[in-house]
């Protein structure tokens, strides 16, 4: 028997829900949908909406808050990632970065376009982050950085989609361009890959090209993952008409938290106090009996493997067979794994590949949020297309309003 689709009224209609809850339960596996054909408009297997209903609603976890946004950027189901339909383990192993931002800016898998920033908004934001102290980590060099190219380009408020995505190709370029060079940037002509910027900015030796593909494939692997914590903010902002800059700025607010992008730096400090592999179970029981979470293991959104980790320790082990920083990252994993803990994720992956890639203190960070910058802007141009600002409601549980 065929299968019966039907629109999201009749299902939120069937099921006693609001519309929104129906993506709530497609984004936690309980539904599947479709998207019909000329109107785009979202389907749902009548069978499964049936069943659900006799089932009875699930309960959401205690403590997941959940704010549904419909979005045609990224795509997670399952242990599958993808954007805008293809998937993003291949892209990773086939394309460059600038590809996918593309990707992800229209829709179109296309290179070619001039990444750079003006000479005047580079000099700006390299006199703005080399007043920092010494030792300042790149991610907050980038929260300083991003306000100087802001500050630097007149036209920032054009909100029309051809402005914003050559404000992106110029943000990013910009991003990488001003962090400060840890050795005779080689990778620094206007025509080279953002990948090899950041090599120069942070790894004081050169990477090799087995090491370039893998943190290529990083940024790839990196460039955008639904509505994660930073991009949630990012998307707030850009629904209330802030310019590009302002939307990459709230980004990278949020993307240094210890449960975001900032998970890399902890699994980074932790692959360091391992000088080799023999001390890698020293290094988780001195976490686990602090009561500490080890950082860069388990996902919140992927049931099994995070397979941007699986793809990202695959290409590290390859391009760098025999490397005593990696021993210590697989001894980590398989320490993790003997004691039943979660399996590694992209943070974990990141900061072995920076840990190989010997980059200077917190550069898996700065990859992150450079990579994530992607899918930010992509966000951003939908927002702005939607013209709807996001407000959540907050539902009051203090005390009751004074008698008088």
């Amino acid at each position: 028997m065929p299968t019966e689709w039907i629109t999201a009224a009749e299902a939120a209609q069937r099921l006693g829900v609001k519309p929104a809850s129906l993506y709530s339960y497609v984004s936690r596996g309980v539904l599947s949908r479709r998207k019909s054909e000329g109107s785009r408009e979202s389907l749902f297997s009548a069978l499964e909406v049936e069943s659900l209903a006799r089932r009875g609603r699930p309960r959401r976890s205690r403590g997941a808050t959940e704010l549904v946004i419909e979005t045609e950027v990224t795509e997670i189901t399952g242990d599958q990632l993808r954007y805008r339909g293809f998937d993003a383990i291949e892209l990773a192993s086939e394309r460059d970065f600038e590809e996918v931002a593309g990707l992800l800016w229209t829709g179109t898998l296309a290179g070619g376009q001039l990444w750079q920033a003006t000479e005047a908004a580079i000099a700006a934001a390299s006199a703005a982050q080399s007043a920092l102290p010494q030792g300042t980590l790149p991610l907050e060099r980038l929260q300083v950085i991003v306000p100087a190219l802001a500050a630097a380009d007149p036209l920032r408020l054009h909100l029309d989609p051809p402005a914003v995505i050559a404000a992106g190709r110029a943000l990013i370029a910009g991003m990488s361009d001003s962090l400060p060079a840890v050795r005779p940037p080689s990778g620094g002509t206007p025509g080279a890959s953002i990948a090899e910027r950041l090599i120069a900015r942070l790894c004081p030796a050169e990477p090799t090209p087995g090491l370039v593909r893998a943190l290529r494939a990083a940024m790839v692997l990196l460039a955008d993952h639904e509505l994660a914590a930073s991009t949630l903010a990012a998307r707030v902002a850009a629904s209330m008409r802030a310019d590009p800059y302002a939307v990459v700025a709230t980004g990278l607010g949020a993307v240094g938290g210890a449960l975001h992008g900032g998970a890399s730096f902890g699994a980074e400090v932790m692959l360091r106090s391992a000088a080799r592999p023999e001390e890698a179970a020293r290094v988780v029981g001195d976490l686990l009996r602090r009561g500490e979470r080890i950082p860069g293991f388990g996902h919140f959104v992927y049931r099994g493997s995070d397979p941007r980790a699986v793809l990202l320790m695959d290409l590290v082990r390859e391009a760098a067979a025999g490397s005593e920083r990696l021993a210590v990252a697989d001894a980590v994993i398989a320490e993790a794994r003997r004691r039943a803990l979660p399996e590694p994720n992209i943070d974990f992956a990141l900061a072995a590949l920076a840990a190989v890639t010997e980059m200077v203190a917190g550069g898996g960070e700065a990859v992150f949020a450079v990579a994530r910058t992607a899918g930010w802007i992509a966000h951003a141009l939908e927002e702005y297309a939607r013209g709807t600002p996001i407000r959540p409601r907050g539902i009051y549980t203090g005390p009751p309003a004074a008698s008088r």
